[in-house]
């Protein structure tokens, strides 16, 4: 089992149970007890989880916060992965792209490092991060306030900026996907910026993973109708996949 696999697993057990302990984790993921401790080192650095004698507790006995990044960045990333590289095919050398500041959307912008040349306008810190050492691509962030945890930048200051900005194909993904809604996220001054981006870009394509199909949240910033494409896996809720087809939406299924 791959690190990622490991880190996910031992998240969704805390997730569930609140605790974990290093004899069970070891049984459970066949793997050495230096290994488990590894693992639960490399979380606890992320603030994750907190070490304990013979285990892990949640982070200071908190209950996990979706709008925590380095949390979202380990839940399914196998599917993630599988996605970003399928986004690939849809970005052209010299072109400019729209990316949120997403854990899928960052998978994508890891992977860009090939192209030729690239202008990436984000919202995401964490996507500055990994793009800024790539010296094909100019990456333009926008936004306004800082959210703790989340790692995005939030808020309708980027009108302004993102008016004289022609985007290719923006990339977006959300909380969750459906017919009604289109896609949704929680957090309202991300929703209201993503709307903004979209408006800017000649070609909306939704990176939803198979979990998040059918789910919905507070904020829509994407109708159904606004999204070219959805590119999704799959793992899970294939039954959805079909009945969104039939409705209409342009939907491509990585296998994982």
């Amino acid at each position: 089992m791959l690190a990622n696999q490991r880190y996910e697993y031992i998240l969704k057990q805390l997730e569930k149970n609140g605790s974990v302990l290093t004899n069970d984790l070891i049984d459970e993921l066949n793997v050495s007890p230096a290994t488990v401790r590894n693992d639960l080192t490399h979380l606890e650095a992320k603030q994750l989880l907190k070490k304990t004698y013979g285990g892990a507790i949640l982070f200071e006995q908190k209950p996990f916060n979706y709008t925590n990044f380095h949390f979202r960045e380990q839940v399914n990333m196998e599917l993630k992965n599988a996605i970003a590289d399928q986004a690939l095919k849809y970005i052209n050398h010299d072109s400019a792209i729209a990316l949120d500041a997403s854990t899928t959307c960052l998978a994508l912008a890891e992977r860009l490092s090939s192209f030729r040349r690239l202008t990436v306008v984000t919202n995401g810190i964490y996507t500055l991060q990994a793009l800024k050492e790539m010296p094909n691509v100019t990456v333009i962030v926008v936004g306004g306030i800082v959210t703790k945890g989340s790692g995005s930048i939030e808020g309708v200051l980027a009108e302004e900026m993102l008016s004289h900005i022609n985007i290719d194909v923006a990339f977006f993904s959300g909380h969750g996907f459906n017919l009604h809604s289109g896609i949704t996220d929680f957090n309202f001054y991300e929703v209201e910026l993503k709307k903004i981006m979209l408006k800017r870009s000649e070609k909306v394509i939704g990176l939803i993973d198979s979990t998040k199909l059918g789910q919905n949240s507070t904020g829509t910033f994407a109708k159904k109708e606004q999204v070219d494409l959805l590119i999704t896996d799959s793992k899970n809720n294939q039954h959805l996949v079909e009945e969104y087809r039939e409705a209409g939406v342009e939907i491509e299924v990585v296998k994982v």
